[in-house]
């Protein structure tokens, strides 16, 4: 496998001792991929920030949003019959799911890209709502004709769906609910209209007919979404052989639309990789790597919450047009940056 990242020396640049818990008697358990923007003049990430309660011995407990914004407590003893905690991220307790964590987007700035802090005055993003008490995770932000649209994951016992909020100063947002129904997710909206239409990148999922695959909708306001087509599949046997995700806005270059995405195989390692769309029909996949350009290969990758994991929803291009700053998770619980070249990427795409 390639791994061509070039990872920042000071990773990880964000664990979660590093922000304060959003309220007494919640413990930050992870901080995960985040969205990423430009804003007067500074790089800002939108970080997911996992919570829970301090564990105690032999019991479960997390918590969970009221549909009037309340949190409340859920404890159970980790010998009980019915429940099922074969895995760090998700419980089945009498033939329920749910989250051991309850995740909020959190607003990060940086002068320089590495060093980032809490900006005053800008509000912490959360739950809303019977669609959402599970909490909003994994925000991806697109800067289309002046104004930020935030795709965000919706968890609720009703399912998983993609949420819609839009704003120009990161202060008042304006809520859209729900634009892609469970069970959906890793909505990347393109940063220019193209004939006229907004696009978006969505991956609904089947456990039964079909898979965890990258689809494409286009949209006349940026809301209401259809004209929805399959365009990239996992691959038997591949890195990516058992799930695929959008990752950020895609890059718009001189060969096509380039995005970077994840895909995870049967042992739920986590790796990049990329494709290619053409610049005029977006649906038309043109070229996709055949191996990961990033692996899990340090010990902040290897390691952590949910290890063998690099995922990302976010980047800045630098001013020379050809270095991408990744930003990423590491193992579900740090935040790291890596920088790529676009034309590396290009040279290892392989076209239909």
């Amino acid at each position: 496998m390639k791994d061509i990242a070039k990872r920042f020396p000071q990773n990880p640049l964000l664990s979660p001792k590093d922000i304060p818990a959003s309220r007494e008697g919640l413990e930050i358990t992870c901080l995960l991929n985040p969205g990423v923007f430009e804003f007067k003049g500074k790089t800002w990430l939108i970080v997911r920030v996992a919570e829970r309660p301090e564990q105690k011995d032999n019991i479960i407990s997390f918590p969970i949003l009221t549909e009037s914004g309340s949190i409340t407590i859920m404890e159970i003893a980790t010998n009980h019959p019915e429940l099922i905690a074969t895995d760090a991220r998700v419980i089945n307790y009498k033939g329920n799911d749910y989250l051991t964590t309850l995740s909020h987007l959190r607003l990060l700035c940086s002068d320089d890209g590495i060093h980032f802090e809490e900006p005053e005055n800008y509000p912490s993003l959360v739950g809303e709502g019977i669609l959402e008490t599970f909490g909003i995770e994994d925000c991806r932000v697109a800067l289309v004709e002046g104004k930020y649209y935030l795709t965000f994951t919706s968890v609720s016992d009703n399912g998983v769906g993609v949420g819609l909020r839009t704003t120009t100063d990161w202060k008042s947002f304006e809520k859209h609910g729900m634009i892609l129904p469970p069970h959906n997710k890793d909505c990347a909206i393109f940063e220019e209209k193209i004939n006229g239409l907004y696009y978006a990148l969505h991956r609904p999922s089947s456990v039964d007919i079909g898979g965890n695959y990258i689809w494409i909708a286009s949209s006349p306001d940026g809301i209401h979404w259809g004209n929805h087509k399959c365009i990239v599949k996992t691959r038997s046997e591949y890195w990516d052989s058992k799930r695929v995700g959008a990752g950020a806005a895609p890059i718009k270059t001189s060969k096509g639309w380039l995005e970077i995405y994840h895909g995870a195989n049967e042992k739920h390692q986590y790796c990049l990789g990329a494709f290619l769309l053409d610049l005029n029909d977006p649906s038309k996949v043109i070229a996709r790597t055949e191996d990961p350009i990033m692996v899990p290969t340090a010990d902040y990758e290897l390691s952590g919450f949910f290890g063998n994991v690099v995922f990302t929803n976010g980047h800045i291009i630098e001013p020379d047009g050809d270095t991408v700053t990744v930003y990423y998770g590491a193992s579900d619980e740090f935040v790291c940056g890596a920088k790529f070249s676009i034309s590396d990427i290009l040279s290892l795409l392989k076209y239909n």
